[in-house]
């Protein structure tokens, strides 16, 4: 099979193929500062100021606790880079839970909880136990970077591995669990912002982890837990009324950003992006390679929290609507996005499953991708080797989302 001929093929089926060129430059997103919040309306600072306070006391709590622990000692241990989720497996029976080996796992978790509640990333859960003086976060600690954080399903993986385990352990001996998962929960409430969005780490680091984060479906995992604590049934049934209300009322203004957020072009409700800036909502780029637009997999997880809702308000019916025929008119059909040799690549299959691209223009609608120079291309063979293959430029996860929406759609209709 000779792939270039093939692409050739797709010059007329790809967009951009043809006359690939830099299309633009790839804006990072701003942090929340009180400067910006003065761009609010009078009457709107308060509650965006108060939050700010919050976390910038927070952090200077976290470090100085830190700090405490560090004096007079000789040597630092630093924790160990790894995929943490897969060390708190969801899906066991729920009898291992119960088990030695589960709650090492959970000592361990409630070993690196950060005093404001959270857990950092991508750090094992099934090693030794958080030392004295080691760092919450993985790996060797340069300044203050993801302590606390949604990111790649930390934080909300913790709280339900944990409310397994106590489930397993109804006596004294899982106080200490459940003791966790409130710090996790209230971690969840101080964190959100008025808006009723969550940044990817709080407190706030700056930079684009200020966002409103969609990004690897931060909001959609936290929106997941507040479902299950608001039901308060099985693993939750241990949680007071008032955090399930608590609960109920975070998802429900997480509902409200998600309906906030979605991207008219020309008033016509579109999809979402993959992170939006903290008080206007439209999106926001985040790293080098990472531009503002409209994102397809962020948009379908977000899809499927609507579908989600229990007796939808007309305004979510229409959102899901909105988004799913936006997802119906990017899929792109008969391609796929393959290895060619050493390199990526689209090429022809009449048997791939529907395709879409990650990010799609605000301007065109078209296909669009960022590279480590910041520059925004009409094609993705035109970016660097090592981000083209590095990152996940085309999926076919918005097809799930689609799929339930098919029988969503029959019990609400447009």
């Amino acid at each position: 099979m000779k792939y270039p001929a093939l692409l050739l093929a797709l010059c007329l089926a790809v967009p951009g193929f043809v006359q690939a060129k830099v299309i633009g430059t790839t804006v990072p997103a701003q942090p929340l500062t009180a400067e910006q919040i003065t761009t609010l309306p009078e009457e709107q600072r308060a509650p965006w100021t108060q939050y700010l306070a919050q976390s910038q006391n927070q952090m200077k709590l976290d470090q100085a606790i830190l700090a405490a622990e560090r004096t007079d000692l000789t040597e630092i241990v630093y924790g160990k880079n790894g995929d943490g989720t897969k060390t708190m497996p969801l899906n066991r029976d729920a009898a291992w839970y119960g088990s030695a080996e589960a709650r090492h796992i959970a000592d361990v978790i409630v070993s690196y909880q950060t005093p404001a509640g959270g857990w950092g990333k991508n750090a094992p859960r099934d090693g030794a136990v958080r030392q004295w003086g080691e760092s919450w976060i993985a790996g060797k600690e340069e300044g203050w970077h993801y302590v606390g954080t949604f990111d790649n399903g930390a934080t909300t993986t913790e709280i339900q591995f944990l409310a397994r385990v106590q489930a397993q352990i109804p006596d004294e001996a899982g106080n200490r669990y459940r003791a966790a998962i409130y710090g996790g929960l209230n971690y969840i409430f101080n964190s959100q912002y008025p808006n009723g969005g969550w940044p990817q780490v709080w407190p706030l680091e700056g930079g684009y982890h200020d966002a409103v984060t969609f990004n690897d479906n931060a909001l959609s995992d936290i929106a997941g837990v507040l479902r299950l604590v608001a039901a308060g049934q099985g693993d939750y049934a241990f949680l007071p009324q008032s955090i399930r209300a608590q609960a109920t009322a975070a998802l429900d203004r997480a509902i409200g950003v998600i309906l906030s957020s979605q991207v008219r072009i020309e008033s016509q409700p579109t999809a979402w992006g993959q992170q939006h800036d903290t008080l206007n909502l439209m999106p926001v780029g985040a790293r080098n390679f990472e531009p503002a637009s409209l994102s397809s997999s962020e948009s379908a997880a977000l899809l499927l929290e609507l579908m989600k809702v229990e007796n939808p308000s007309d305004a979510v019916v229409a959102s899901v609507h909105a988004g799913a025929a936006w997802l119906k008119s990017k899929a792109m059909t008969g391609v796929a996005w393959v290895k060619a040799g050493n390199d990526k690549a689209l090429v022809q299959d009449a048997n791939a499953k529907p395709l879409w691209a990650r990010y799609y223009s605000l301007e065109t609608g078209e296909p669009i991708f960022g590279d480590r120079d910041l520059t925004i291309h009409d094609d993705v063979m035109e970016i660097s080797a090592e981000r083209r293959n590095g990152y996940a430029w085309y999926g076919t996860s918005a097809q799930k989302a689609l799929d339930v929406y098919a029988e969503w759609s029959q019990k609400h209709p447009q």
